[in-house]
This record gives structure tokens, C-alpha cells and sequence, in this order.
């Protein structure tokens, strides 16, 4: 076979994985999507929301400590956002909270399609991975196969690849996101209503749900009755309705928070976080 041939036909190949790989990608758009966002307080989780739906619906302002839903038609699909009560570094997260946390599986029925697990950028110790440990086990264990880390606040790395940082904190963060199969994305929230990066958290999210199969499924009930927080939080018997306006209202903040040793006050933006960092 002349080079020439071989040109041609590797060309042909190029050509035809090119239109495998679309096909691919419309098999797997799905036209409407479901989010839980999960995470501490401030780290730009309701924020990250916002940015997904492309205007603010969830009032940053306050530190909600009830799960809340928003709906909008954007990037060709109906997005469903259920933002959560944010969960505390140093101290284990109260049971209420826990049980919120557990009710939004069924403000998004019949399954989420992925678990956005919001991380801010800076300083990942063992405690930040035993407090989501702490708080995903309330799915169980599938929850991890239909989870993507989304960090936030990325803009203090600078020029420094997501992929360094990761490498740098260690085995805490590194175990997060062999847990969640290293599936993680970027989102630069000072972009907001322009943010290319969310159509790309949707490509990822739809190749999650192909890959594994579908949405995720809530617990059967041999699961629920070994975890007792998520049964009564996830009860058919419970009464949405007796904390439907604080739904709404979310709740006053705590006038500090912390993750790690990092302190973000009343949703500050850590900017200074990785100034003088070297290796």
C-alpha cells in the first residue's frame, strides 16, 4: 500500500470516528436534567446553581438549612437544581440537616441525574474528606457513582492546572475523586449568565448517566432500614408541607464558616488563598 493510500485511508477512519463520536454525543443528550448540589456552607455552592441556571434563584445572602428547588430552560433542556444545607468542617453535621439533605431526592423524582459535590479550591485535609464520606453514606453507596466534584473558586490557581492542585493536596482529596470514578469539573462562577463551562458540566453529566446506566436510584427499603436518618427524612408518611415556607426563606447565616483552615465570611471569595503558594 502506497503513502498516499495510507493517508487516504487513515483519513477515512478520522472521518468516520468523527461521526461516531457525534452520534454518540446526540444519543446521550437527554432533554431534561437533575441536580443535587452537596457541600459546606460558602463554598460557592448556591452560587454554582445560580450559574447552572443562568440567573440567580437561590439567594445567596442567607445559609439555607432546607433543601430548595429551582426549574429553567436553558441550554436546550429543562434543568432541575435542588440546592442543599451546606455542612460544617469542624463539627458533625446536625441530623436535621442530614435529613434535608436526604428529602431532596424527592424533589427531584424520580432520581437525580447527578450529585454536584461542591469543593472550593485551597486546603483539603482528612476532616473535609470524612465530613462528605459522612454525608454521602445517607444515599449509599451508588451515591458515588453518580457524583462529579465541581470546584469552585478555581480563579485563585491562577495559571495553575486543576490537575496540579489535586496532585498537591494529597491522598484526602485524591480519595474523594476515586470514590466519584475522577470525575470532577471546573466552574469559574465570576462568569456568570456566559459561563462556557457549563455546557460542559451537562456533556460530562449526560456521558455519567450513559455510562452508568441511567439516573441515580434512591435506596430500596432494605437499604433505608439500615440507615435511620435517610428513612425518616425520606418517609412517605412525613409532612413536606410543615417546613414549606421555610423552604423558601432558607434561614439566617452563621456569621463565620471554615473549610479547613481557610475562612470565607458571609460568602466571601478566598482570592488570597494560593498567593505565595510555590512548590
Amino acid at each position: 500500500m502506497t503513502e498516499s493510500n495510507k493517508c487516504r485511508e487513515l483519513s477515512g477512519n478520522e472521518h468516520f470516528d468523527h461521526e461516531e463520536e457525534e452520534k454518540l454525543a446526540a444519543s446521550n443528550h437527554l432533554s431534561e436534567l437533575r441536580f443535587i448540589l452537596l457541600g459546606w456552607r460558602w463554598p460557592g455552592k448556591s452560587l454554582t446553581g445560580n450559574t447552572i441556571l443562568g440567573r440567580e434563584e437561590f439567594r445567596l445572602e442567607r445559609a439555607a438549612e432546607f433543601s430548595v428547588k429551582r426549574d429553567a430552560e436553558c441550554h436546550g433542556r429543562k434543568l432541575t437544581v435542588v440546592d442543599t444545607p451546606g455542612w460544617f468542617s469542624t463539627q458533625t453535621t446536625p441530623t436535621a440537616y442530614q435529613q434535608e439533605m436526604a428529602r431532596s431526592l424527592s424533589m427531584c423524582s424520580p432520581g437525580p441525574h447527578a450529585f454536584l459535590l461542591v469543593v472550593p479550591v485551597g486546603m483539603f485535609t482528612d476532616t473535609d474528606r470524612a465530613r462528605i464520606e459522612e454525608n454521602l453514606v445517607l444515599f449509599g453507596e451508588a451515591v458515588w457513582r453518580h457524583t462529579i466534584v465541581v470546584f469552585t473558586w478555581a480563579e485563585v490557581l491562577k495559571n495553575m492546572p486543576i490537575e496540579r492542585h489535586i496532585r498537591r493536596q494529597g491522598s484526602a482529596l485524591q480519595w474523594v475523586l476515586e470514590k466519584c470514578k475522577k470525575r470532577y469539573h471546573v466552574v469559574n462562577n465570576d462568569a456568570f449568565r456566559e459561563n462556557t463551562q457549563v455546557p460542559q458540566l451537562i456533556e460530562k453529566v449526560e456521558k455519567m448517566v450513559a455510562e452508568e446506566g441511567g439516573h441515580f436510584k434512591p435506596m430500596t427499603e432494605e437499604d433505608k432500614a439500615q440507615n435511620p436518618v435517610t428513612a425518616e427524612a425520606t418517609d412517605e408518611n412525613s409532612n413536606p408541607n410543615e417546613v414549606k415556607e421555610k423552604h423558601e426563606l432558607g434561614a439566617r447565616p452563621k456569621r463565620s464558616c471554615y473549610f479547613s483552615s481557610v475562612q470565607i465570611v458571609d460568602g466571601e471569595s478566598p482570592h488570597n488563598l494560593m498567593e505565595g503558594v510555590s512548590d
